[in-house]
């Protein structure tokens, strides 16, 4: 499986999740505090999938996908979400209305130039002072899922906020240190980064 768009992509996310395992041990509690902790205020998460992380984001939170079976996944749980076609004609896309963007396990997925291209078609409707959230997997998670195309690290996000006129924070492993990238598969590079007000 190469493409993310398809129903089967949208049926993976939704096994990998509900693996009875995953339940017992509450495995994405320290995931969920992370993006908590950030703060973002009302989000935009752009790549939104199936909505798992938009259960731990502020009311009025919206997720946007290109993968119509996952956005449809996102709004039985309960969730607003859109398609990036609807996205494009919906009343929910005003300047600057979003406080953050949640840009969670996307950018591994394209090529730099469409990844920086996608993110400058989202800025407008950013506020001033928002922030956006970047993460990407680490070694043994970039090589779980054949979807993948470009080995993205934390300074490869500084590196696209920069581009993209954002002020980034230095990058962050999470939930433990660098190493256990290479053998944990949800190690991850977390980078935040700001929209300058002026």
């Amino acid at each position: 499986m190469r493409d993310t768009q398809g129903e089967e992509y949208a049926r993976r996310l939704q096994r990998k999740e509900g693996a009875r395992w995953k339940q017992v041990l509450k495995v994405q509690a320290p995931y969920q505090w992370n993006l908590r902790r950030q703060e973002l205020g009302r989000t935009l998460d752009i790549g939104c999938g199936i909505g798992r992380n938009l259960d731990s984001l502020p009311a009025g939170s919206v997720g946007v996908d290109h993968n119509p079976v996952s956005v449809e996944i996102a709004r039985q749980r309960g969730f607003t979400a859109v398609t990036t076609v609807e996205w494009e004609e919906s009343e929910l896309r005003v300047a600057e209305s979003f406080d953050g963007f949640l840009v969670a396990h996307v950018i591994e997925h394209l090529p730099p130039e469409e990844g920086e291209a996608i993110m400058r078609s989202y800025l407008p409707y950013l506020r001033p002072g928002g922030k956006v959230l970047f993460i990407c997997p680490q070694e043994r998670g970039y090589a779980s899922d054949p979807t993948h195309v470009r080995w993205t690290t934390g300074e490869h996000l500084q590196d696209l906020s920069r581009s993209l006129g954002l002020q980034p924070q230095p990058w962050r492993s999470f939930p433990f240190p660098l190493v256990a990238g290479r053998a944990f598969t949800y190690n991850e590079f977390n980078v935040l980064a700001t929209k300058p007000t002026a």
